[in-house]
């Protein structure tokens, strides 16, 4: 079993902008965006023959009131699809957390999640954005794009807050993107699958339908969430730390108009903000593809600071490997939840799963889980292979792993804390060094 170490700078530090309740610092809240950062990309150095692809802004975007949560224009990557694949298009959501109050989504605008001023201006191309048949072999050669996230709310909101300058414009972002690639080839598309990673992955639920409604009914559109399956899920001191702080984001920035009608018509807009209840009625194929012990939810929902003072799940939630039995069985109960959750959405023969056995976070945009000899399998067959088998309908794919720990090829995360801090080192001497994040991989 693979096992990926990161160093993190402390133990409130882990993963996600927004759902604290406490008052973080800078600091802090700097060390969540890095830690955020590398579990929704490939952490690796891009290597002399990656692909790396330009940053294009959205002009016509901030007419449209189109913009991030500064107000600068939203923006994409585009790598051309060549041979077979040139009618093909490939859109990827970024993922990245989302902002619940005012404090946070101001800060988020100091970011490349809130404002396009701080966006790289390119990126490399990993995983199912490869370019290289070897790396991704059936999406290789497609029309690939990245589109930026930068509102807070998965592409949903609507709104703004005049007084902090804030703009809550992701559906907007959404439709604007949706128009610009339309005009740049895609309307001509004879298939094409959106994507997502993360928050980018619950954006993709919630915009399939919208997707397919893009083309005729001759085009073969299909959809695909790795790690959105967010669960209403109790925390370990009975608490809904996920639905607080998806109440939060749905009020403030107007995302409930957004939210499909099937279900706000039977639930509250906060419920409607979960996958679980959305899933089972997409009219568009969709593919599944999750860790059963999501890291993310593992850390923020299950297991947050707050619902923990007294560090007794610490060790536990650092590696799991480290979790006596009593604590594995509440894990194995939110495996049991994941799986209830998706036991009518499993029914269609339309949709597709890949739900594997691992402490894991976004599958499908790194290139070690996506597509290599020791990335993560089920039943012999890697995840870039079960995606390709069901988009093309070679075969279904309705992939569930057994229970932890059967599965020997995950690439399992492991939470660690830095030499210095073990060894007594104080926080403000980390800070003056700028260690906020390491990784290594063991």
């Amino acid at each position: 079993m693979n096992r990926v170490s990161i160093w993190v700078l402390s133990l409130c530090c882990l993963v996600g902008i927004g759902l604290s309740r406490s008052e973080d610092g800078v600091e802090e809240l700097k060390a969540k965006e890095s830690l955020l950062s590398y579990l929704e990309k490939d952490a690796a150095s891009p290597g002399a023959n990656s692909l790396m692809v330009p940053l294009t802004l959205i002009q016509g975007a901030v007419s449209k009131g189109a913009v991030c949560l500064d107000g600068t224009p939203p923006g994409y990557h585009l790598d051309r699809g060549f041979g077979s694949g040139s009618n093909s298009w490939l859109i990827q959501l970024e993922g990245g957390g989302w902002c619940d109050n005012i404090r946070t989504c101001v800060f988020r605008k100091t970011t490349r999640r809130g404002s396009s001023k701080f966006m790289e201006k390119q990126i490399n191309f990993t995983g199912i954005l490869s370019n290289k048949a070897e790396e991704n072999p059936d999406f290789y050669n497609w029309n690939r794009v990245k589109l930026r996230y930068c509102d807070g709310a998965s592409f949903a909101g609507e709104g703004q807050n005049e007084a902090n300058r804030l703009y809550f414009r992701g559906q907007r972002i959404w439709s604007a993107a949706m128009e610009e690639l339309m005009a740049r080839g895609m309307q001509n598309a004879e298939q094409a699958l959106l994507s997502g990673c993360s928050a980018g992955g619950l954006a993709s639920i919630l915009h399939c339908d919208e997707f397919k409604d893009l083309f005729p009914k001759t085009t073969k559109v299909k959809c695909l969430s790795d790690a959105g399956m967010f669960l209403d899920a109790t925390n370990v001191a009975g608490g809904h730390t996920l639905r607080d702080m998806y109440g939060s984001v749905v009020t403030l920035q107007g995302v409930q108009k957004n939210l499909p009608n099937t279900c706000t018509s039977q639930m509250d807009p906060t419920s409607c903000f979960f996958p679980q209840n959305l899933v089972a009625n997409i009219r568009t194929p969709m593919f599944l593809l999750n860790a059963a012990y999501d890291a993310w939810q593992v850390h923020e929902s299950l297991i947050p600071s707050s619902a923990d003072p007294h560090g007794s799940w610490r060790e536990c939630k650092m590696d799991h490997s480290h979790c006596n039995s009593t604590q594995m069985q509440f894990l194995q109960d939110f495996r049991n939840q994941m799986l209830n959750a998706i036991n009518v959405f499993s029914k269609s023969n339309q949709n597709g799963l890949f739900i594997n056995s691992c402490f894991a976070h976004c599958q499908s945009e790194k290139q070690d889980t996506w597509y290599e000899n020791d990335s993560p399998r089920i039943g012999n067959k890697a995840v870039a292979v079960s995606v390709g088998d069901w988009f093309f309908d070679r075969t279904a794919v309705k992939a569930i792993d057994c229970a932890y720990p059967c599965d020997s090829t995950c690439h399992d995360l492991v939470f660690k804390l830095p030499k210095q801090v073990r060894l007594g080192m104080g926080l403000s001497s980390l800070r003056s060094r700028g260690n906020f994040l390491g990784i290594d991989f063991v």
